[in-house]
Protein backbone atom coordinates (compact mmCIF):
# COMPACT_ATOMS: atom_id res chain seq x y z
CA UNK A 1 0.00 0.00 0.00
CA UNK A 2 1.57 3.49 -0.95
CA UNK A 3 1.83 6.41 1.40
CA UNK A 4 0.18 9.30 1.33
CA UNK A 5 2.47 12.58 0.87
CA UNK A 6 1.23 13.83 3.94
CA UNK A 7 2.07 10.91 5.80
CA UNK A 8 5.46 10.75 4.48
CA UNK A 9 5.99 14.60 5.05
CA UNK A 10 4.98 13.38 8.80
CA UNK A 11 7.50 11.00 9.15
CA UNK A 12 10.07 12.57 7.80
CA UNK A 13 9.44 15.31 10.62
CA UNK A 14 9.67 13.15 13.41
CA UNK A 15 12.74 11.64 11.83
CA UNK A 16 14.53 15.43 11.70
CA UNK A 17 12.95 15.66 15.25
CA UNK A 18 14.17 13.08 16.95
CA UNK A 19 17.17 13.43 15.75
CA UNK A 20 18.19 16.56 16.33
CA UNK A 21 16.94 16.76 20.01
CA UNK A 22 18.99 13.55 20.74
CA UNK A 23 22.16 15.76 19.60
CA UNK A 24 21.33 19.16 20.45
CA UNK A 25 20.15 18.61 24.47
CA UNK A 26 19.30 21.97 26.27
CA UNK A 27 19.28 24.00 23.03
CA UNK A 28 16.49 26.02 21.98
CA UNK A 29 14.81 24.61 18.94
CA UNK A 30 14.05 26.48 16.07
CA UNK A 31 11.24 25.72 14.29
CA UNK A 32 10.02 26.17 10.07
CA UNK A 33 6.52 26.13 8.46
CA UNK A 34 6.38 26.96 5.30
CA UNK A 35 2.66 26.77 4.06
CA UNK A 36 1.71 27.78 0.05
CA UNK A 37 1.00 31.33 1.61
CA UNK A 38 3.32 32.25 4.39
CA UNK A 39 6.40 31.34 6.68
CA UNK A 40 6.09 31.27 10.30
CA UNK A 41 9.43 30.08 12.57
CA UNK A 42 8.98 29.90 16.47
CA UNK A 43 11.67 29.71 18.87
CA UNK A 44 10.74 26.84 21.04
CA UNK A 45 12.15 26.01 25.01
CA UNK A 46 10.78 21.94 24.51
CA UNK A 47 12.46 21.17 28.50
CA UNK A 48 9.52 23.94 29.67
CA UNK A 49 6.82 23.63 26.74
CA UNK A 50 6.81 27.36 26.14
CA UNK A 51 7.29 29.61 23.29
CA UNK A 52 9.89 32.34 23.33
CA UNK A 53 10.17 33.93 20.10
CA UNK A 54 7.89 33.54 17.01
CA UNK A 55 8.08 35.58 13.66
CA UNK A 56 5.52 35.20 10.73
CA UNK A 57 4.64 36.68 7.45
CA UNK A 58 1.48 37.33 8.80
CA UNK A 59 2.82 40.03 11.00
CA UNK A 60 2.47 43.47 8.98
CA UNK A 61 5.11 45.41 11.07
CA UNK A 62 7.42 43.28 8.34
CA UNK A 63 6.21 44.41 5.52
CA UNK A 64 5.97 41.09 4.05
CA UNK A 65 2.24 40.59 4.57
CA UNK A 66 0.86 37.25 3.11
CA UNK A 67 3.63 36.58 1.02
CA UNK A 68 6.24 33.35 0.48
CA UNK A 69 8.89 34.45 -1.67
CA UNK A 70 13.02 34.39 -0.42
CA UNK A 71 12.86 38.39 0.42
CA UNK A 72 9.73 37.31 2.98
CA UNK A 73 12.05 34.09 4.33
CA UNK A 74 14.89 36.57 4.77
CA UNK A 75 13.26 39.17 6.72
CA UNK A 76 10.92 36.70 8.87
CA UNK A 77 14.97 34.83 9.81
CA UNK A 78 16.27 38.10 10.70
CA UNK A 79 13.32 39.25 13.36
CA UNK A 80 13.41 35.77 14.52
CA UNK A 81 17.01 36.07 15.76
CA UNK A 82 16.04 39.98 17.17
CA UNK A 83 13.45 38.47 19.15
CA UNK A 84 16.03 35.39 20.27
CA UNK A 85 18.27 38.24 21.70
CA UNK A 86 15.64 39.75 23.44
CA UNK A 87 14.48 36.80 24.96
CA UNK A 88 18.83 36.02 26.10
CA UNK A 89 18.91 33.14 23.49
CA UNK A 90 22.03 33.01 21.93
CA UNK A 91 22.15 29.77 20.14
CA UNK A 92 19.45 27.09 18.77
CA UNK A 93 18.80 24.41 16.62
CA UNK A 94 17.26 24.71 13.69
CA UNK A 95 14.57 22.29 12.92
CA UNK A 96 13.39 22.16 9.49
CA UNK A 97 10.63 20.14 9.87
CA UNK A 98 9.64 17.73 7.11
CA UNK A 99 10.67 20.68 4.51
CA UNK A 100 14.14 20.36 2.66
CA UNK A 101 16.73 22.67 3.66
CA UNK A 102 16.57 24.68 0.23
CA UNK A 103 15.15 28.24 -1.16
CA UNK A 104 12.61 29.25 1.58
CA UNK A 105 13.34 27.26 4.39
CA UNK A 106 17.10 27.70 3.98
CA UNK A 107 17.15 31.53 3.35
CA UNK A 108 15.05 31.75 6.90
CA UNK A 109 18.53 29.99 8.59
CA UNK A 110 21.06 32.08 7.06
CA UNK A 111 19.04 35.70 7.36
CA UNK A 112 19.01 34.26 10.95
CA UNK A 113 22.84 33.81 11.09
CA UNK A 114 24.08 36.95 9.54
CA UNK A 115 21.40 38.72 12.20
CA UNK A 116 23.49 36.95 15.30
CA UNK A 117 21.98 33.54 16.31
CA UNK A 118 24.22 31.07 16.11
CA UNK A 119 22.50 27.80 14.59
Amino acid sequence: MANSKRSLFLKRRMRVRNKLRSVNAGRMRLSVHRSNKNISVQLIDDVNGVTLASASTLEKDLGVLGQNNIEAAKKVGAAIAERAKKAGVEEAYFDRGGFLFHGKVKAVADAAREAGLKI
